[in-house]
């Protein structure tokens, strides 16, 4: 809520993850990924609303009170990497300390082996260890990426959620911490990775979910999604070939404001598809053929309309 105004950021929104399984959630900034993440962890700001139940084993995160999530949710049952490290990080701490704090509130490690588990986790998270005795302030933006990476591999909790945990990193360093959060994924943990890096999720997923403006409008199997027969939502098919390794075409227009949705499909000033039926909201429907999938689009897996010559 804002200014008086009831936005609805999230909606409709229903997916499980399995111990074992990365789902990655793709899509354009502003699109409602981020606040998902924070809806499930109980770190809202104090005005928003939820409704409905997001169950962590037998536990509702939607009703849990904060007594319950800050003792045994976060950290424990899912440690995030946050999309804004630098302030989740104490200025006035190393990253020592912070790692140090965080295995001892975990773990009865104490001397020596509180110090090799510290150095392990910034191993894992390709954080040098020559820099665990800087303050945040002396961080880059990728190493601070890096520390609280560190941070959240360093409880060893079975659900992990990394909200855009390659930003400010290389290419290989990329490919490192989501190689990383891989071994997570086949260690047997859960991994919901929020991105716009599609090929990291390449590499990371096991399956797909495609969100716009609020709403997912897309669910695949990820080597359907990025091989064959390919998305089947116009949006998701458009945001794969903007890539510049495929077509490098941008998808024209701008993402919708949540306070000011078009009625019906809210992609359908976009899409080169729509018709009279996208007047209506499409429901999140199994796929056709046998495809492992769900797609919200009156016009899932369609070609582009054909225009014939004058």
């Amino acid at each position: 809520m804002g200014g008086g105004r009831t936005v609805a950021a999230v909606t409709d929104v229903s997916f499980d993850l399995a111990a074992g399984e990365c789902l990655a959630l793709v899509g354009e900034s502003g699109c409602g990924k981020s606040v998902l993440a924070s809806a499930l962890l109980g770190l809202l700001p104090g005005n928003a609303q939820t409704r409905g139940a997001a169950l962590l084993d037998g536990l509702d995160l939607l009703t849990a009170g904060e007594r319950a999530l800050a003792r045994t949710v976060r950290g424990r049952r899912i440690a995030l990497i946050p999309q804004s490290p630098a302030a989740h990080l104490t200025p006035v701490r190393t990253v020592r300390s912070h790692l140090e704090e965080t295995v001892r509130e975990l773990t009865d490690a104490r001397g020596p082996e509180l110090r090799a588990a510290v150095e392990r986790a910034a191993e894992r998270a390709a954080f040098p260890a020559d820099h665990l005795d800087r303050h945040p302030h002396q961080l880059s933006g990728g190493l601070a990426q890096r520390a609280a990476t560190a941070l959240a591999l360093v409880g060893d909790a079975p659900l992990l959620i990394a909200d855009e945990p390659t930003t400010g990193l290389d290419r290989d360093l990329v490919d490192r911490t989501v190689d990383e959060l891989r071994r997570q994924v086949d260690a047997g943990h859960g991994l919901l990775v929020i991105t716009h890096d599609l090929a990291a999720a390449e590499r990371v997923a096991d399956r797909v979910a495609v969100m716009y403006a609020g709403r997912v409008v897309e669910i695949a199997a990820a080597e359907d999604f990025f091989g064959e027969p390919g998305p089947g939502h116009p949006y998701a098919r458009g945001l794969l070939e903007a890539l510049p390794e495929r077509s490098f075409v941008p998808i024209p227009g701008m993402p919708p404001e949540l306070d000011a949705l078009p009625d019906g499909c809210a992609f359908a000033p976009r899409c080169d598809r729509a018709t009279d039926a996208c007047a209506a909201v499409p429901a999140l429907r199994a796929g056709s053929g046998g495809l492992d999938r769900a797609v919200a689009c009156h016009h899932a897996h369609s070609r582009k309309p054909e225009t014939a010559d004058a």
